[in-house]
């Protein structure tokens, strides 16, 4: 049965990869993406380009077609799961969902086996017309966590639902939305929030700026928690060269294992029109024009308001935000592949027609765009990210992110830096244990990286870093152990230690003493942490999941003389402090760790969710 199983998507894999749905793979899917990395490095997936993130449901059933075709190579806990997924990912083969295959025999589910499936047990809507020309997918979204620490519990719920629509093998159109809520007595209400400032001697101090790994979100502050509403979706029109369309969806670029540095997909999701193209097997070009989000104000917009007889009130609108960004990803042999790419923020009032050149150089044209009139440049970044697999089971990669480059600073008697981020890691799965991987990363960013002295353009959305989660002049380094002894169960345990070291804003004035600076120089935080971790895919897309996590977060006051730019606390008005001793740390610890994660903690989080 399964021999005659595996020659049909093979049959399959040609039509696979010329028409399928083009549509996104969230990333917070983690689970198959885990399993593909997996595939990848066991050296049973050739052509996997993990610099370029999220993938879409054509390249997954690619993917999971050609590990079809070596079912040889596969352990028979891989080829459990493949069939499990393949189930998912029916539609894209052409197919319709039978989820009484493949151990599941008491499922609820209506079906005829050729146009629908509708389950509830496994809840999902599937729908095809005979000629395939019209595809569609509607699934619940329902999930909770809860968090319990000995400072008290938290507890996390969303519900919501998603759509997916394929017509005529050449336009995808998906939509989703996700209400989210946070609640916890304590540890969530505003005075814990870090935008009602810390108070040192009558004085507000400047906003926190966590650092955590949590995916950014705009929140609505009340006193039981936080809410936020998450929706995304887009419209693609494809074909076999590639694809356009406009989307808002998380996106990462660098291959790295916790946190790209490039782009971490950390930031909300924003809307932009993308293009790719992979008009062969070796290479791959993407490009995006995003609308970003500046949090700043613009004091020459607003609204007029009639607020009360006459009183007039003025509602002002943030500044413009733009990104362009483009990445060129090439596979020249088997085994390795390199992308490299280059990006601007940009702050105009309108969009600039020359950002939407797909394969351009954008620093060159904003220096044709400004330079001649003597005022600030925008904000342009150049990156690359190298993948090898020197031999199967192991996995060596790097990203590097340019926000700024002198070949001058190379020198040893330039005291300057390149602000510059880079991550190298190591991925070693299924030898000698077959089911066992161990990976490694470490990741550094220089002074004065992601950083801009105008608040406008720097490398943000929504006030989130769109590199590292970490930012400028810090350090991480992660290790993990995960094991996967039978179908859907991950086991993973790994340790982090991320320490911030001098923190500087950028002052344009004195940016060249400043990051003539010693980079890693004083602690100013640190946080370590363990955490075990075990997710139990249950059936397509439900996940149930435990967690304990360890974390020790704690600060420290730098004894150095104070530099131009040095943040050492901050007033409202923009004047510094210049605070020392318990207070500076204190300042620090409250500035970049939650209430509730702050000192030695044992946290336990236990969850159920369809979907993510």
């Amino acid at each position: 049965m399964r021999l005659k199983h595996n020659i049909i998507l093979v049959l399959l894999f040609t039509s696979v990869c010329t028409f399928s749905q083009n549509i996104p793979v969230a990333l917070e899917y983690t689970e198959i993406y885990s399993f593909i990395e997996e595939l990848a490095t066991d050296g049973i997936l050739n052509n996997v380009t993990e610099a370029v993130k999220p993938y879409t449901r054509k390249q997954v059933a690619v993917f999971l077609a050609e590990a079809a075709s070596k079912d040889s190579l596969l352990t028979r806990r891989q080829r459990q799961d493949l069939d499990f997924y393949l189930q998912d990912y029916a539609l894209e083969l052409d197919t319709i969902p039978d989820y009484r295959l493949y151990g599941h025999k008491n499922v609820c589910q209506w079906t005829n086996k050729s146009t629908f499936n509708l389950s509830l047990v496994e809840p999902s809507f599937h729908y095809k017309t005979k000629n395939n020309k019209f595809k569609m997918v509607l699934k619940p979204i329902l999930g909770m966590h809860l968090y319990a620490s000995k400072k008290g519990m938290i507890t996390k719920r969303w519900y919501g639902a998603e759509l997916q629509m394929d017509i005529a093998n050449h336009l995808s159109i998906w939509g989703s939305l996700r209400d989210n809520s946070w609640k916890g007595t304590d540890y969530l209400n505003k005075s814990y929030y870090p935008d009602t400032y810390a108070q040192i001697d009558g004085a507000k101090l400047s906003k926190g700026q966590y650092l955590n790994n949590l995916p950014g979100l705009q929140y609505k502050e009340s006193n039981y928690g936080g809410d936020f509403s998450d929706s995304r979706g887009g419209i693609s029109l494809y074909a076999w060269w590639g694809s356009v369309g406009v989307q808002r969806e998380r996106v990462q670029w660098g291959d790295a294992q916790r946190s790209s540095n490039i782009l971490s997909a950390h930031n909300p999701a924003v809307p932009q029109i993308t293009l790719q193209l992979t008009p062969c097997s070796w290479f791959q070009f993407d490009w995006f024009h995003a609308w970003l989000v500046s949090n700043v104000i613009d004091s020459a917009r607003y609204y007029v308001e009639v607020y009360e007889e006459g009183v007039e009130k003025r509602h002002y609108r943030p500044a413009n935000k733009f990104m362009a960004a483009n990445m060129f990803t090439f596979k020249p042999i088997k085994y390795v592949s390199f992308s490299f790419g280059n990006s601007i923020v940009y702050g105009e009032k309108n969009v600039q027609a020359a950002y939407f050149i797909p394969i351009a150089f954008y620093k060159s044209l904003d220096h044709l765009l400004t330079k001649g009139l003597g005022v600030e440049n925008q904000n342009s970044q150049v990156f690359g990210s190298i993948t090898v697999r020197p031999t199967d089971h192991l996995k060596l990669y790097t990203s590097v992110f340019l926000d700024e480059f002198k070949f001058a600073r190379l020198k040893k008697s330039n005291p300057q830096n390149n602000p510059v981020s880079y991550i190298v890691g190591f991925n070693w799965s299924g030898w000698p244990v077959r089911g066992l991987a161990l990976r490694g990363e470490f990741a550094r960013s220089y002074i004065a990286c992601y950083t801009h002295s105008i608040s406008v353009l720097d490398y943000k959305s929504n006030s989130y870093s769109m590199g590292h989660y970490m930012g400028d002049n810090s350090q991480s380094i992660f290790v993990e152990a995960e094991y996967k002894p039978v179908r859907g169960l991950s086991l993973r345990l790994n340790y982090t230690n991320d320490t911030k070291y001098n923190v500087y804003d950028y002052v344009r004035h004195n940016i060249g003493n400043i990051i003539s600076q010693k980079p890693f120089g004083e602690r100013t935080w640190q946080n370590d942490q363990v955490a075990f971790r075990a997710t139990y895919e249950i059936f397509q897309n439900c996940y149930a999941m435990f967690d304990m996590t360890w974390n020790n977060a704690r600060s420290y006051a730098p004894v150095s003389e104070r530099v131009e730019g040095e943040d050492r606390g901050w007033k409202a008005d923009g004047t510094s402090l210049n605070l020392a001793g318990d207070e500076l740390a204190a300042y620090y610890l409250n500035k970049f760790t939650p209430v509730y994660y702050q000192g030695k903690n044992l946290t336990f989080t236990v969850g159920l969710s369809f979907s993510f």
